[in-house]
């Protein structure tokens, strides 16, 4: 079996590049290396296309979801369903959220936010 756990070494070292290229390139427009939270916030607000100089709070944890169901929309789990008059978007619920620990939620929206911002 060393073969297989050599393989998936390569593939953890691979995706530990592509997560710090995307950090990086963040880091580069904004100034500091963000975190989980930071790119989410970065993908809802690009999702919504808005820019504010100052997000309330609400605000603030509504550009979180978009990011997470933006992210998790081609996995099957949320169904975009339109903009309401304000030009925030809305998504369904399809299935809900797989039965994974904290450790393998983090890995897998590492997973996503490099999907997301590779494909910009």
């Amino acid at each position: 079996m060393p073969l297989l756990n050599e393989g998936k070494q390569e593939e953890d070292k691979d995706f530990a590049l592509r997560w710090y290229k995307v950090r990086n390139r963040v880091k580069e427009d904004f100034g500091q290396r963000p975190d989980i939270n930071a790119m989410l916030f970065l993908i809802g607000i690009n999702e919504v296309g808005m820019v504010k100089e100052v997000w309330e709070k609400e605000e603030k944890q509504n550009l979180l979801h978009v990011a997470v169901c933006k992210l998790f929309e081609s996995e099957g789990y949320f169904k975009f369903i339109g903009n309401d008059e304000e030009g925030w978007p809305h998504w369904e619920t399809v299935k809900g959220a797989p039965k994974i620990n904290l450790k393998e939620q983090e890995g897998l929206l590492k997973k996503k936010i490099v999907e997301y911002f590779e494909q910009l």
